[in-house]
């Protein structure tokens, strides 16, 4: 198993890796509890279709990505404010209409469907050194920010009617919590792929809300189940020749399955013990 920390698109593949994670599953938290789970999926179809223009023309994929899905991100939260449209509604139409567009896209030039897998469904052989240093930038100014907002992100995402009314600009922070998740998941598509990067960002936090219920803890217990599944993702990966995406996803559904049984075994103690009392 050592011997794959010998390679230098592991390593770098590791480093991405474990910073998109911890930003995967602290966005995570949020974006479940404002009901906005499926809104990483919209978004990354909007990635993909950028990237395959941005293939076709023989750009730079991340750079034309990330302001495409940045503004994409700004969209949902428009039409999710529109009380003739709702929320599940604009992710649906924005993904699909996205997603129709690449793929016509793709259909016009020849050639090109190596790089469109790789967006599809992740390649740690995908991501250059130039991919490497960009992601790092970003993801580390995407916790910077978390972390720098943190008390703000709360207050919006358990109470957003409250937080207007003692004065936070629940607008803003919403529309910084979309920006964040946008290049999140920009970022994490050269590795895990359109089709499962939203995996990364709801089981994390699906699981560490059967165990904990207070904020703080749900965010530090999602952030160390989502390193934690993908490193045992890149080893499986790397030891049986398996897909990377697919690995990493298998290993946070088998995560989320023990702490599903974890919560109900403790509930059954508790029952257990108000009865004996």
């Amino acid at each position: 198993m050592f011997a794959m920390f010998s390679y230098p698109f592991i390593i770098r593949a590791l480093v991405v890796g474990t910073l998109v994670s911890l930003c995967s599953a602290l966005l995570g938290v949020n974006l479940v509890l404002k009901r906005y789970s499926m809104i990483g999926d919209g978004l990354s179809h909007v990635a993909f279709s950028a990237m395959a223009v941005a293939t076709v023309m023989n750009w730079a994929p991340l750079w034309v990505a990330i302001p495409v899905v940045i503004a994409a991100a700004y969209l949902l939260l428009m039409f999710s404010s529109n009380d003739r449209l709702s929320g599940d509604s604009a992710i649906a139409l924005l993904s699909t209409g996205a997603l129709a567009v690449g793929i016509f896209i793709i259909s016009t030039k020849s050639g090109i469907n190596t790089d469109i897998n790789n967006y599809m469904f992740g390649s740690v052989l995908a991501i250059s050194q130039s991919d490497v240093t960009l992601s790092v930038v970003l993801s580390l100014a995407v916790l910077a920010l978390y972390v720098l907002f943190y008390n703000k992100i709360f207050a919006v995402t358990f109470d957003e009617p409250f937080a207007r009314a003692t004065g936070v600009r629940a607008g803003f922070y919403n529309f910084l919590i979309a920006v964040l998740t946008a290049v999140t998941i920009v970022l994490g598509m050269r590795m895990i792929g359109a089709l499962l990067i939203s995996s990364l960002i709801i089981f994390p936090a699906m699981s560490s809300m059967r165990v904990f219920k207070c904020f703080r803890n749900v965010v530090i217990c999602s952030a160390a189940i989502s390193v934690f599944c993908f490193l045992t993702g890149m080893v499986i990966s790397y030891e049986y020749s398996t897909p990377t995406g697919a690995s990493v996803v298998l290993i946070n559904i088998a995560v989320f399955v023990v702490f599903c049984a974890a919560n109900f075994l403790r509930g059954k103690i508790r029952i257990r013990k108000e009865l004996s009392e």
